[in-house]
């Protein structure tokens, strides 16, 4: 069978059917993007149920009318997704955006879905009023913080620590923030 072509690649909004494939789609990249950073029992743990069950109250009832989900498809096969709201650091300003997720299934990578989803991100941030986007990497993903920066973010200065405890054990992941002005 023939892949897809670019024709059939996509990117729209999120919709309730999607959210069993959106946590398919956000399991696999997790599972590869943190091998190295979290405990492997607690990325084997993971379900697909339980991560499609975590998008259906960002699909079917945003936080705000600020707040969106976007997936990538090949044809009708949802395989990437990106999130995006208004930023909750405490030094973000009200026209501050925050890519919350963004996510493109192993299989799929490096085809130009990722940069199309990000691309619908901007757009929509913009859309809803805001003037800059921000998003958050783990300090040591040197793929991501690349994309990123390719798409013009850069470092702004931020960083912070998540913590939790998995397999009887805290860990840490350290995060740098990237951001850029969304022209209009």
């Amino acid at each position: 069978m023939l892949a897809p072509s670019a024709a059939d690649a996509s990117v729209r909004p999120a919709r309730p059917g999607d959210t069993r494939a959106m946590g398919a789609v956000q399991l696999r990249s997790w599972r590869r993007a943190y091998a190295d950073l979290l405990p492997a029992g607690a990325l084997a743990a993971l379900t697909v149920e339980q991560l499609g069950a975590g998008w259906e109250p960002a699909v079917t009832a945003p936080p705000s009318a600020r707040h969106a989900v976007l997936v990538a498809c090949s044809g009708p096969t949802v395989i990437g997704l990106a999130a995006v709201g208004p930023s909750t650091d405490g030094d973000a300003a009200t026209t501050d955006a925050e890519l919350v997720a963004l996510e493109v299934d192993p299989a799929h990578q490096r085809a130009g879905h990722g940069s199309r989803l990000l691309a619908a991100v901007a757009q929509t941030a913009r859309e809803q009023g805001f003037t800059a986007l921000r998003a958050w990497t783990s300090a040591t993903d040197d793929a991501r913080r690349a994309f990123l920066e390719s798409a013009g973010l850069r470092p702004d200065g931020g960083r912070r620590r998540l913590g939790a405890a998995a397999e009887g054990a805290p860990y840490e992941v350290r995060e740098i923030r990237l951001a850029a002005a969304l022209p209009d």
